[in-house]
């Protein structure tokens, strides 16, 4: 839907520019009773539902602001058997105390609509063991009691339906404790209680469920029972030691299937077994299906289990961490006894999106299969969903088709995103898959041809006077080879080739900010974390150390002169300029120089209208300056400025649009204006906020049309309303 236009608001159409996935769902899951209804929970982009109708997703959080970007990770999700209606999230992307807390999410309508209920402890969705679950369960016997497993203060009990909680005092401290964390990088995150489980039997409707399981991630055996409604627990006997627990599902004959691993994922996972339990007998029995060899490490672990909900010797698991030559699905229809690979007798429809054929399955965190519909069968990977329906086809010896089905689904995180003036409308740099030249906004096309293809770009920039010249900075991990990490292309980015070296003894690991003269001559590269930036004129085969500017920073070539380049440093809250196509660099001083140096989270832009003129952005504003420190406009009513960039100039006017996330007073939103900041239109809506807005560009081609990066949500574009249109 368009927004409401007032008086300050201008109605915009907004849509995914479409690439089809590219970011880890990390959970999947089927109401129990509903024919079609499934959900999806993502790491950093929100929920959604499925529509069987339309064959695509519908994201359910588009309506969180920026102020609430956090809560675009979701850590575990559930819905209550009795009732369709019902679904909650528990949400937040980080436990680091920048984050702040986490909230469970109540709708009553299928995620249409929620409620919030704030938490006292931060969550995760982002982190590691984000793979396990479902931390979140319903009490299939009394729907207003929930139970939630946090990462770092143990379990918490609602008893109406998710609007308040409270701390269950008798859980294990192991839960909040060290051995229930794991590395990342190099900082220690709280995994915690990763699942609940009710048993349905110990209850009867309307009354609460007398037996609950909740696993702990920790390798001295982390699953616990509580046989008197989760007052007191205590550990299930016979159960498998030196491995974490990640998934606990129940099958129709009361048993259950449990998966482990060494680590909780999903970065690393060395190790790991399936387990099944039986709770009238007390018995274990392992059925993993690749078994360890004299006792030794796998290579990689379990993660992802699901039981066809009318058959309870129809089981479903698969590696997780098994990368050479990927990780692999298996399937069992005697309660795991006998196992068949799937993806052997599998075959992938990979020509859409076209990026595909690049990619295996990994990361397989989750299997859904339909309860109502024992043949089709979902499960998620590191960049989307795969689906089939005819997965019992492998039983008979027959092949499984399967379908990659993202459509709605976008979640990939951009760095960097340019509209060149001729050419393709946009062009971007990528987390994990490189990057895309869009010439159909509506068409996912295949990433940067290779070579160089990176694992990582961070950065992209064209020449100002040469629009089809663009260079991009990436980087790849070790394993992944030693390609030169700065590319360009003459082309558009049809095509690439690296630069010719790259700088002798240069620190960092490749990568961060690059920028072109508005001629396409000099191209100044500040690689990350090295202490100094590089100059070359000839594609790389020479470079000479710039002069004046140490470390990282952002640099940006004038749009007109191509002896002009900019810089800022947002730590040290200052600002540059070079005269002589990047070779020297001093501080820029006066109003403008004053104005960085005392703001936060500063951003940079050269004017694309006259040279020697730049926009600097902070959480104080946006100002527009000139490269010898005079402040020549600042823009009225923007109190708070994320991001920010130019379009073409409103038909009859010569200025450039402006375009800006942020705040306008105390109002958070997407702005937009025709005379240089003196007037702002909000062209946002309550229903279409997409959380932080990272970058933003106009199209300097299609007068209104607007290009934004989020956290999580892919990239969008919005374009002015039609008056009486649909």
């Amino acid at each position: 839907m368009p927004t409401h236009a007032g008086n300050d608001a201008v109605a915009y159409r907004f849509a995914n520019v479409r690439i089809g996935g590219g970011g880890f769902v990390s959970g999947l899951l089927y109401h129990p009773n509903e024919a079609g209804l499934l959900y999806a929970r993502t790491d950093v982009g929100g929920a959604y539902r499925w529509d069987p109708s339309r064959s695509r997703w519908k994201p359910l959080l588009d309506w969180l602001p920026a102020s609430d970007d956090n809560l675009y990770g979701v850590d575990g999700f559930a819905v209550d058997p009795r009732d369709a209606g019902r679904l909650y999230l528990l949400t937040g992307t980080y436990t680091a105390s920048w984050a702040g807390n986490g909230a469970v999410l109540v709708s009553t309508d299928r995620g249409d609509h929620f409620t919030r209920s704030d938490l006292p402890f931060p969550v995760g969705g982002n982190e590691q063991g984000r793979n396990n679950g479902e931390r979140l369960a319903v009490d299939p016997n009394d729907g207003s009691i929930l139970f939630l497993g946090s990462r770092n203060a143990g379990l918490w009990r609602s008893a109406d339906h998710g609007a308040t909680w409270k701390k269950v005092d008798g859980f294990p401290a192991v839960a909040s404790g060290a051995d229930a964390s794991a590395r990342h990088g190099s900082r220690t995150q709280p995994v915690g209680i990763v699942f609940v489980v009710f048993e349905p039997g110990s209850g009867k409707r309307g009354h609460a469920s007398g037996t609950l399981y909740a696993g702990v991630s920790t390798r001295g055996g982390g699953l616990f029972r509580s046989n008197d409604g989760g007052r007191s627990w205590s550990a299930v006997a016979g159960q498998p030691t030196g491995l974490r627990p990640h998934l606990m599902v129940r099958a129709g004959d009361g048993s259950y299937v449990l998966t482990y691993g060494d680590e909780a994922g999903p970065d690393n996972m060395h190790d790991g077994a399936v387990w099944k339990y039986a709770p009238a007998s007390g018995k274990w029995t392992d059925i993993t299906p690749i078994p360890r060899t004299d006792g030794q490490p796998s290579g990689f672990g379990w993660n992802a289990i699901a039981v066809d909900k009318a058959d309870p010797q129809a089981v479903m698991t698969a590696t997780f961490g098994h990368y050479t030559p990927k990780d692999l699905l298996f399937r069992s229809t005697d309660g795991g006894q006998h196992w068949q690979e799937v993806f052997a007798h599998s075959q992938f429809d990979t020509d859409h999106p076209a990026w595909l054929k690049e990619h295996t399955p990994h990361w397989i965190a989750s299997i859904a299969i339909d309860p109502h519909d024992p043949d089709r069968a979902w499960f998620v990977t590191g960049y989307g969903v795969w689906a089939t329906d005819d997965l019992r086809q492998v039983d008979q010896g027959g092949t499984v088709h399967w379908r990659f089905l993202d459509d709605g689904l976008e979640e990939i995180v951009a760095k960097a995103i340019i509209s060149p003036a001729t050419g393709p409308h946009l062009l971007s740099a990528m987390y994990d898959m490189d990057g895309y030249r869009h010439d159909d906004l509506a068409v996912a096309p295949p990433q940067f041809a290779a070579p160089p293809r990176y694992t990582d770009a961070d950065d992209i920039a064209n020449a100002g006077g040469r629009p089809e010249v663009v260079v991009r900075s990436g980087w790849l991990r070790e394993h992944e080879g030693s390609a030169v990490r700065l590319a360009y292309s003459t082309d558009g980015g049809a095509h690439w080739q690296p630069f010719a070296t790259e700088p002798v003894h240069m620190e960092g690991a490749g990568g961060g900010s690059v920028a072109i003269a508005a001629d396409g001559g000099h191209v100044v590269w500040f690689p990350r974390d090295a202490k100094h930036g590089y100059l070359t004129q000839d594609v790389g085969a020479h470079w000479q150390p710039v002069v004046g500017v140490e470390e990282s920073v952002r640099v940006v070539a004038d749009r007109i002169d191509p002896k002009r380049f900019y810089a800022v440093d947002a730590e040290k809250k200052a600002v540059f300029v070079s005269r002589d196509g990047g070779a020297h660099f001093e501080p820029i001083r006066g109003e403008l120089g004053d104005f960085a140096s005392s703001s936060s989270r500063l951003r940079l832009g050269a004017s694309p209208d006259v040279a020697g003129q730049l926009y600097l952005s902070s959480r104080a504003g946006l100002v527009h300056g000139s490269d010898d420190g005079k402040v020549l406009n600042k823009a009225k009513d923007m109190t708070r400025v994320d991001a920010f960039g130019f379009g073409k100039a409103a038909p009859g006017g010569s200025q450039s649009t402006l375009y800006a996330a942020g705040k306008r007073g105390d109002q958070e939103g997407i702005f937009r204006s025709t005379d240089g900041g003196e007037h702002w239109l909000r062209i946002d809506d309550d229903a279409h906020r997409y959380g932080a807005i990272s970058m933003i560009t106009g199209d300097p081609r299609v007068f209104g049309r607007v290009y934004f990066g989020t956290s999580g949500r892919g990239i969008l574009y919005g374009d002015p309303a039609k008056a009486g249109g649909p």
